[in-house]
């Protein structure tokens, strides 16, 4: 009886032993979650935290009604033993979008985060998306939590399997395998991709083209279409949508829509449809425009307004619409346009027919899910689209190619009647200039000889005017030499120099003013005199005006030497009119307590000379100017042009106005002499 009551009781104890959780070490291959009695689910809204879910109640066990969807969210619950002496590593094994698992480690819970739409930067397993390893002690038992989260339902649902750490290498390798010719065929179709897209690069900057930019949309969208195929699978080089899973999924349609638009623009033009039917070339531009607008819109709806039913059904009736519209539209540029590169337009297009009807075909049935089959390798439906698409690129760029032959061709064609338009003109000229030739000459002698007589005339009146202007010049120049004004002022200076019995002033000042006029004098007969000269008569003058204006005017004469003053010759009394105007139009009229001019003669290379005043600037000047009309600036501006067309060198004069915010300071005058 105690036997029978002790091998009962080991009985009951070993069942219990076994029931509620899966033993790990027990796991051979893999062990399917799926109707495991030792594995709870519980069906909670997708934002319920793991501390909710603690506490919760009503764990079912898991079966095929228990599917993640993009308004609930799966949660698994199952305890794990570890019964022996190794420690191990098992692998959950899930397809959904995003899994999430909490592992017990003694009071606390590891996460780990993986599935498709996990960016690669914080998936747990960097070389694939499914598996999650999980490590267990020696006769460890541990606590697992498994969230199963999709932003829309699947075509076919995923449901999780432990693998072990065999059957996980076992797998693995046998993915990799699978992927292997995959990957090899996206690394193959996106470098014959980049080294079109670099040739198409050149071209475009080099013929500044429409053509060759939209070729270049399309091969670029294809790229990106090729890196977003790239990205489902293990690849490890440019593999960038692995970080953005969930942008390369909304990206997926809007892509292949836009490298579709730019087909349209590209063939519009390679073709020059419009040549050959307006009609068809406005029906294949707005075609173009609608998948634009249709990548644009599938964008923001997905963005915004995600609805799978709705996704779905607008993928169906784009398709149902666009498939025969294309087919339309290829059969009609077949009938109307008659280009020479239409042959590997119908070369390209059929196929993408093929390839796009193949890969239909392949996607919609579960053929490529046979391991026997032909196309039972990772993206089979993508990879046949594509070697479609890489087969039209090859025939585009064989047309581009032969386009180029084309252009050329024409231009040697245009160059060629162009010469021979050239030549027939040349001939045609000749004939007409040996009958001219024979006119002309009989008259040839006359009218030479009648130029000849006129132009001597001409010449002759051209001289005479020329003086006349010089003589006319130099006797207004030297009228106004003085100031009538200056003139009386000095002569009432002598008188009352003399009245007030200051003899000797008077006779100094009345020496300086006869210096003065024998100067002027006798240098208006020249046509130069030095700087030096014209120093000495400025001084005279300067000093005369001194004593008549008295302590309030200061001038101040600057030069390296009189020496250097001596190599340069300018027309005679040139400064002097500057500075009598600067005086009486600038200085004169001026309530300033100083008023000051300054003479600076450069020479440190060519000549330089600058008469600066703090008067009353030309502004002020010309409103009072029916006081005071000088003609000085205009004559000596007329001197120095007939000055620089008679001599080598040339006197250059500019006027600058002193001011500071808006307020005149004065005047500079600036004589510059060049070679």
């Amino acid at each position: 009886m105690r036997i029978y009551f002790l091998i009962t009781f080991c009985f009951l104890a070993s069942l219990t032993h076994l029931h509620g959780q899966i033993v790990a070490d027990s796991i051979s291959y893999k062990l399917s979650l799926l109707n495991n009695e030792e594995v709870e689910v519980l069906r909670t809204d997708p934002k319920t935290t793991f501390e909710e879910i603690q506490t919760k109640t009503g764990w079912k066990q898991y079966n095929l009604n228990y599917n993640a969807t993009s308004k609930t969210a799966i949660w698994l619950k199952f305890q794990i033993e570890n019964r022996s002496d190794d420690t191990l590593h098992n692998y959950l094994y899930s397809k959904n979008h995003v899994t999430t698992i909490f592992q017990q480690n003694g009071n606390a819970f590891k996460k780990w985060k993986d599935g498709i739409f996990v960016p690669l930067s914080k998936d747990t397993d960097k070389a694939t998306d499914f598996f999650t390893e999980l490590t267990l002690a020696p006769f460890q038992k541990s606590q697992i939590y498994v969230k199963l989260k999709t932003y829309h339902q699947p075509r076919v649902n995923s449901y999780p399997t432990l693998y072990s750490g065999k059957g996980y290498i076992k797998y693995s390798r046998s993915g990799n395998k699978n992927q292997t010719n995959t990957i090899a065929f996206i690394y193959f179709y996106t470098i014959s991709l980049l080294t079109i897209i670099l040739f198409t690069v050149v071209f475009w900057l080099r013929m500044s083209a429409k053509l060759y930019l939209y070729y270049l949309g399309y091969l670029f969208f294809q790229l990106l279409y090729g890196l977003i195929i790239l990205g489902r699978t293990a690849g490890p080089i440019g593999n960038v949508f692995q970080y953005f899973p969930k942008l390369a999924y909304n990206l997926n349609e809007p892509i292949q829509f836009a490298f579709i638009g730019f087909y349209i623009f590209f063939i519009n033009h390679l073709l020059t449809i419009k040549k050959y039917n307006k009609s068809l070339a406005r029906v294949l531009k707005y075609f173009g425009y609608v998948c634009f607008l249709y990548a644009i819109a599938y964008i923001f709806s997905t963005y915004y307004f995600h609805d799978k039913y709705l996704n779905g059904l607008l993928f169906s009736i784009v398709r149902i619409i666009i498939l025969p519209l294309n087919l339309a539209l290829f059969v009609w540029i077949l009938l109307k346009v008659k280009h020479p590169l239409l042959i590997f337009f119908i070369l390209g297009q059929s196929f993408f027919f093929i390839a796009a009807a193949l890969a239909s075909y392949v996607g919609s049935s579960a053929f490529h899910y046979d391991s026997e089959s032909i196309v039972a390798f990772t993206e089979a439906p993508n990879i046949i689209f594509q070697i479609g698409l890489l087969i039209e690129v090859y025939c585009f760029s064989l047309a581009l190619g032969h386009n180029v032959f084309l252009l050329q061709k024409e231009k040697e064609d245009t160059s060629y009647r162009l010469i021979v338009q050239l030549r027939e003109n040349q001939t045609l000229q000749e004939t007409m200039n040996r009958e001219l030739d024979e006119k002309i000459n009989e008259k040839t002698d006359e009218l030479i000889q009648l130029y000849s007589e006129i132009e001597m005339e001409k010449e002759q009146k051209i001289k005479n005017d020329f003086n006349q202007k010089i003589r006319e010049t130099e006797m207004i120049a030297l009228r106004s030499q003085m100031n009538p004004h200056f003139i009386f002022n000095s002569l009432s200076a002598i008188k009352h120099l003399m009245m007030t019995f200051r003899k000797d002033d008077a006779i100094a000042y009345l020496d300086d003013f006869s210096s003065l006029l024998r100067g002027i004098l006798q240098n208006s007969n020249l046509k130069k005199i030095t700087v030096e000269e014209e120093l000495e008569i400025l001084e005279l003058y300067l000093s005369l005006e001194k004593n008549r204006m008295g302590k309030e005017f200061e001038y101040n004469i600057y030069f390296s030497s009189r020496e250097e003053l001596s190599q340069f010759n300018i027309p005679p009394l040139l400064l002097q009119p500057i500075v009598e105007n600067a005086i009486w139009h600038g200085l004169h009229p001026s309530l300033k307590f100083k008023k000051n001019l300054t003479i600076i003669f450069e020479t440190s290379e060519d000549l330089k000379i600058i008469i600066e005043d703090n008067g009353i600037g030309r502004k002020e000047s010309s409103k009072k100017k029916k006081l005071h009309n000088s003609m000085g600036s205009t004559i000596v501006q007329d001197r120095l042009t007939l000055y620089n067309h008679l001599n080598d060198h040339s006197i250059h004069l500019k006027t600058t106005d002193l001011e500071e915010d808006e307020n005149a300071l004065g005047t500079r005058i600036t004589l510059t002499y060049q070679y």
